[in-house]
């Protein structure tokens, strides 16, 4: 945050996050060039864009290089709120298939298997998951297929998606991702919510024929993060019968870009029937363990 509202850096993400939606649904290339060559100006510029936003001098903001009237009430909207209602709507649109092709030598089979066995939905859950090993366990994916994943998204995230891939590098992950008790309340509320029909539905294009809106969607915020929930949508959800199990919970905070955690009913084991946080489990066993003893 500068000055209380987001860095002229993170709004530059939201812009580079939509751009790259923008491009995975092949939207006109000139409205996909505006939002990057917005983002880069916000990043040039001197000027402190929340700030002006606060002042109301759109004057001002319209100045920035290729900051018109959408880009800037996108931004306006932004800094007053936390989110942008464009962004969420296409990250619930975009399938996440799409996006993951991008990446050179990822096509349609191998981005299918990377979405249905780590739910990995943008570009840098994709370099997490090929930074920490999960990557290297989905068929296909070898040492050398994974490491050219690691050196083409190198060269496609921005700058500051890097520098927080090489921040969870030195500090272990665990200082950069909420604790599972945050992510079981998050996952409790977006099921309770969804059942009692209290949150809004939204219509995703994947495995979707008729187009209707079924999926509800929580945006809520917790400790200094930002979260959305939802449903899977995956095809391996689908097959299993788990659409209205599997929550994927994504989580942002400021100057960090948005990861995810995907939160399921146990089916065996020590915690069958409890809710657990996939690919955490045993933080998530130790957290059921310490409320018991609490009783």
């Amino acid at each position: 945050m500068s000055n209380g509202g987001p860095s002229n850096e993170e709004l530059a993400s939201v812009l580079e996050q939509i751009a790259d939606l923008l491009e995975a649904q092949d939207e006109n290339p000139f409205k996909i060039r505006a939002y990057r060559q917005a983002a880069a100006n916000l990043r040039g510029t001197d000027k402190d864009v929340a700030e002006l936003v606060r002042q109301e001098d759109e004057e001002q903001l319209q100045q920035i290089p290729n900051v018109g009237e959408g880009i800037a009430g996108l931004l306006e909207e932004y800094v007053r709120t936390g989110r942008s209602d464009l962004l969420q709507q296409l990250v619930g649109e975009v399938a996440p298939e799409e996006i993951l092709k991008q990446v050179p030598g990822i096509g349609d089979e191998l981005a299918q298997r990377v979405v249905e066995a780590l739910d990995v939905r943008n570009l840098e859950a994709l370099e997490q998951a090929a930074h920490d090993g999960r990557l290297a366990e989905v068929p296909g994916f070898g040492d050398d297929r994974v490491r050219a994943v690691r050196l083409s998204l190198a060269g496609l995230l921005s700058g500051a998606a890097q520098s927080h891939m090489a921040r969870m590098s030195q500090r272990g992950q665990s200082e950069e991702r909420p604790g599972v008790n945050l992510l079981l309340e998050i996952d409790d509320e977006y099921r309770r919510k969804a059942a009692a029909g209290q949150l809004k539905q939204i219509a995703p294009n994947r495995f979707n024929p008729e187009n209707e809106a079924w999926l509800p969607i929580l945006n809520t915020e917790r400790e200094g993060w930002d979260f959305t929930a939802l449903y899977s949508n995956t095809a391996q959800a689908h097959e299993l019968g788990k659409t209205h199990d599997w929550v994927v919970i994504y989580y942002d905070r400021e100057g960090e870009p948005e990861n995810q955690a995907t939160v399921v009913t146990e089916t065996s084991g020590p915690l069958e029937g409890r809710r657990v946080v996939r690919g955490r489990e045993a933080e998530t066993k130790a957290y059921y363990e310490a409320q018991s003893d609490e009783v």
